[in-house]
């Protein structure tokens, strides 16, 4: 069980705001200083700053606040996992975005819930901003992301290593044929919205280039990838995505990927879970699990 105190820290980390986090926590504003001022006294080093009357974390605030906020989320699983063995029944939270979620897990998934009838799996959908903030709540165990996270802060392990295309409607026409990203800049684009992997992805090679999404004349947001793909079926634009979303509709004539003499990008399907977890061991053995399953 947690220190009483360290509850308080991770309240005022949260709220940076010591009046807020008494109210919320039921107890004294003193009370907090005191708590703040014996962690301060116990990991000898300053937590809170004020600067132009805002409380801010220190660098050494911000390191304990990463290391607590594991040990917390990794008491509340213990809780949970006392439970499901006292009912014999375990519960697992996995976070996914769009794209893995519809099109690059489903077999595996199916297999894992055959492998273990005795498990309640929750499957939760999200961007990749999203799933950090649940995972960083402690609301999901794991999560299968496709954008780019910081790394330093997760433990990692590849799902997948996949193709990301440029396509359209095999039945679109160009003023002139493509070769470049440049090229491409007249054609309405469909893209994700904020916080998606996907969308990440395709803004980092832009900007490589000295682009942007601002630069295309139309663009299109939309927040579900369904949308997407049959907007493209429609012939309504173009996108930039993961070619395992759209593999039927290539194979069958539908769509087409955009052939670009600049643009030729692979990236991975990752899982992830707070760094230095107790859970660990665990999560390793279920990514693996996964992991075998797309091998069969």
């Amino acid at each position: 069980m947690l220190d009483y105190r360290i509850h308080t820290f991770l309240k005022v980390c949260e709220t940076l705001n010591y009046t807020l986090a008494a109210k919320q926590l039921h107890i004294t504003q003193p009370a907090v200083s005191q708590h703040i001022h014996y962690l301060e006294e116990e990991y000898e080093t300053t937590l809170f700053v004020y600067s132009n009357k805002q409380l801010s974390l220190t660098h050494s605030g911000k390191i304990l606040r990463k290391y607590l906020m594991t040990m917390q989320n990794d008491e509340k699983n213990i809780k949970k996992e006392i439970k499901s063995h006292e009912g014999m029944i375990e519960t697992l939270s996995i976070g996914v975005t769009m794209t893995i979620g519809e099109y690059a897990i489903v077999d595996r998934l199916a297999d894992f819930i055959k492998h273990h009838p005795e498990m309640n799996l929750h499957l939760h959908y999200g961007n990749t901003a999203e799933l950090l903030k649940l995972l960083d709540q402690g609301k999901i165990h794991m999560a299968i992301v496709e954008g780019n996270y910081p790394k330093e802060k997760y433990s990692h392990k590849k799902y997948s290593t996949e193709d990301y295309i440029a396509v359209c409607a095999a039945s679109h026409e160009f003023k002139n044929i493509p070769h470049t990203l440049h090229d491409l800049l007249d054609e309405r684009l469909l893209v994700r919205e904020q916080g998606s992997g996907t969308r990440h992805i395709l803004q980092e090679s832009l900007n490589v280039r000295g682009l942007s999404i601002s630069d295309f004349m139309h663009y299109t947001q939309i927040e579900n990838m369904h949308t997407i793909i049959s907007l493209l079926k429609k012939d309504c634009g173009i996108s930039f995505m993961y070619k395992t979303a759209v593999k039927e509709e290539l194979q069958k004539g539908i769509l087409k990927e955009i052939e670009l003499d600049d643009f030729k990008l692979q990236h991975n399907f990752e899982f992830i879970w707070e760094k230095d977890s107790l859970f660990t061991d665990k999560y390793i053995s279920i990514s693996e699990e996964f992991l075998h399953n797309t091998l069969e």
